[in-house]
């Protein structure tokens, strides 16, 4: 009986070193993580709208009515998960970036940023977080798929297999439907978002 105690009294100790060791270690890369996300999170806001000196958080953003704004519209597979306004160097508002999250991708979920100026004018686009198949959905983080979005002011893109022209149409990406229709669609819910809640752009 005093060998089951002790072995349990070992065990305890054993477990609440560990646990104290862990929050520890937490507790000292906790800050250096965050500030690494940080700064990958404004170098991405500044690829996707270079004209402006600054982001600031859209304070007004509800991701509940964004998430029911997106399933009115057909886009129950996305989430908006935040948005920046982007600034000049006066400090006013230019436009905003819009991060995505699609939950379409082949290989799991795809986040990324969208630029989108006041008028409407997506500046670009850029991967937060993309785990397609390498040498198939992986090209849609390439600048040959990505610049496709790129100074383009349309009410929504749609993705072609033909060739299709016209500056809503994308051209899908060999082998990798799926993940075409996934950015597309994340990049269609940003503009919903915008036209319904930021200004309007071609919309109005």
């Amino acid at each position: 009986m005093q060998k089951i105690i002790k072995n349990t009294l070992i065990l305890t100790a054993i477990t609440v070193v560990a646990g104290l060791l862990l929050g520890i270690v937490y507790g000292i890369t906790e800050k250096p993580i965050a500030v690494s996300q940080e700064k990958a999170k404004q170098e991405a806001f500044q690829a996707v709208l270079k004209d402006a000196a600054s982001f600031e958080t859209y304070k007004e953003f509800d991701a509940d009515e964004a998430s029911s704004l997106l399933k009115e519209n057909g886009y129950a597979q996305d989430d908006i998960m935040e948005i920046a306004e982007a600034k000049n160097a006066g400090g006013e508002t230019i436009g905003y970036v819009i991060n995505v999250a699609s939950h379409e991708g082949y290989g799991g979920d795809i986040e990324m940023s969208v630029g989108i100026l006041n008028d409407g004018t997506v500046k670009g686009i850029e991967m937060l977080s993309i785990s397609e198949t390498a040498g198939l959905g992986m090209k849609a983080n390439e600048a040959d798929f990505k610049e496709q979005f790129k100074d383009k002011q349309v009410e929504k893109f749609s993705y072609t297999k033909t060739g299709e022209e016209g500056d809503d149409k994308i051209d899908a990406i060999s082998g990798a439907t799926i993940t075409t229709n996934a950015v597309t669609n994340a990049v269609d819910s940003a503009l919903v978002y915008f036209q319904n809640e930021l200004g309007g752009g071609v919309n109005e």
